[in-house]
Order: structure tokens, then sequence, then C-alpha cells
């Protein structure tokens, strides 16, 4: 495995940075599925400096037969980037309300737009008010931005290379989602319940601990090696519409491994009523 740089900020070092010379851009990407809007819980009360970003609007295309959470077109993608005043040469740093399931979307978007100075705020907004920080209530209006969006820097893969991937060799396939969902119990959302017929069940909910904060980096790999990865393994990761697929990446980041992402997830593959299904506790 190789040691990568930290993906991660903490809240003391985020409240270093920006009271800094060259504060970051800094995203609040707060979102859950079925929860109240992100927008509402920004205006209550966000990190100092914070721009909001709509994660079903702006770092994500319409649903449709691409799945829930396409990947957002490139030109959209970048005017918000912009709007919240992301440069080339500025780090940026993301943060949600605790866990980072839904910023790691915005850190992996990013990446994958090519900013290769990314880092997602562990714990989120509870962090940084657990760590005595201040609240805000202004929207800030930052200096526009300049970076421009150059897709294709993180790997993907669609619904054909995810079912091939559950059958090669030395290769792995991570479903993401609650155990629930891939032990097809219960569907709430998607066409058909079940997971891709190979796929590994690997819930994001065990990549943090209690607090929302990341597992230690030795102790991912540890979980990913109990899951049939070795240092050789080629990891593909998918979840219901790819937000938490993103989650699940940045925790393989965070253990020195690689991954390629399915965007459509299964929100695609179950709506496809050609690919199979598989349903229980095994992979087949």
């Amino acid at each position: 495995m190789t040691e990568p740089a930290n993906p991660l900020i903490r809240a003391a070092e985020l409240a270093a940075l920006l009271a800094s010379d060259e504060p970051p851009a800094l995203l609040d990407i707060r979102w859950s599925l079925g929860g109240p809007p992100g927008a509402e819980e920004y205006a209550k009360g966000h990190v100092p400096g914070a721009h909001y970003v709509d994660l079903d609007r702006e770092l994500a295309s319409a649903p449709g037969a691409a799945g829930r959470h396409p990947l957002p077109a490139p030109g959209v993608l970048q005017a918000a980037l912009r709007r919240a005043g992301v440069r080339a040469d500025r780090e940026v740093v993301v943060y949600d309300a605790a866990t980072s399931m839904s910023a790691a979307r915005a850190w992996w978007l990013l990446r994958w737009a090519g900013h290769d100075r990314v880092r997602v705020l562990d714990g989120g907004l509870q962090a940084w008010t657990e760590a005595g920080h201040p609240l805000s209530l202004t929207e800030p209006a930052p200096e526009p931005g300049d970076f421009t969006v150059v897709p294709g820097a993180m790997p993907t893969t669609d619904g054909d290379g995810a079912g091939a991937w559950a059958d090669g060799p030395s290769r792995v396939l991570l479903d993401a989602r609650a155990g629930e969902r891939y032990r097809g119990e219960t569907e709430p959302v998607d066409p058909r319940a079940g997971h891709i017929p190979g796929a590994t069940s690997a819930p994001t909910s065990d990549n943090v601990d209690a607090s929302g904060r990341f597992l230690p980096p030795a102790d991912l790999a540890t979980r990913f090696r109990a899951l049939g990865v070795r240092e050789d393994t080629e990891i593909a990761v998918y979840c219901g519409s790819g937000v938490t697929a993103a989650h699940e990446a940045l925790a393989l980041e965070l253990a020195g491994l690689r991954s390629t992402l399915y965007p459509g997830s299964w929100s695609e593959w179950s709506a496809d009523a050609s690919r199979p299904a598989a349903t229980g506790p095994d992979p087949r």
C-alpha cells in the first residue's frame, strides 16, 4: 500500500488556515437522502466563510437513465465552483454535518475535475462546533474563482464494467450501501432490491466512528483486507446513486488504496430489467 497525502483536515487546522493570509475555498455540502434541504441548514449557521453548494443541482445532473445522481455536466460544476471562489492555485476544504457522506462527493468530484488540493473536514460541522469554533449566518461574497474543470482525473466505470468487475480475477466490487439494502431486505428509493451479483457488502457506516470521524488508516486497511482487498487488488465501488460510494473511495484512499467509482450505481443498474440482481448476505 502507498501512503497518500492526507485528504482530511481537523477543525483546529482549518481554523488556523481560515485566519491565515491564504485561506482555503470552503464549501458547505450538507445533504441527506430525504432530509431537510441543505440550504436551509446552511442558513441556520455555517463555518465562517463557507459557501453552500447544492449536491442535487450542482454536484449532479438531473435523475434519469444514468441514475439518481449522474455526474454533473462539466460546465455546471465549473460554474458552481467558480461562484464559490474555487481557484486552481488555492486549497479547497469541504464539509457536511458530521459523517462526510456528502462532503466526500464534493471531494471526489473536485479530484475527478482535476483539482489536486482538496480536503474534507473530518467530523464536519459537528466537529467544528464541538471544538468551540463559532458559526456564521452571513453568506460570503467571494471573488469569482478561475478553476477549469477537466474531467477524468479519477477513474470511473459504467454498468457493464461494474458487472464484469465482479467476475474479474484480482478484482473486488464493493457495495457501500447499508447491509439491509445490499441483502435486498428493503429498498426505499430504487426500482429493485438486492445487489450486483458478485459484489461484496461494505457499508460506509463502518468507515467512521460514533462521532462521524474516519477510523485511523491502519484500522481502515484492516477492514478492507477482511473484505478481500489485497495490495494487488483492483477495487471498484458503488452505492445507491454514486454519493456514498465516494465516501468509500475516500476511506480506501486513507488506507492507501485507489478505487474506481461506478457513478450510476444501484439506481442505474436496478432500473435496467435486463441486469440481474442478487439477494441475501452472499455476493452471489
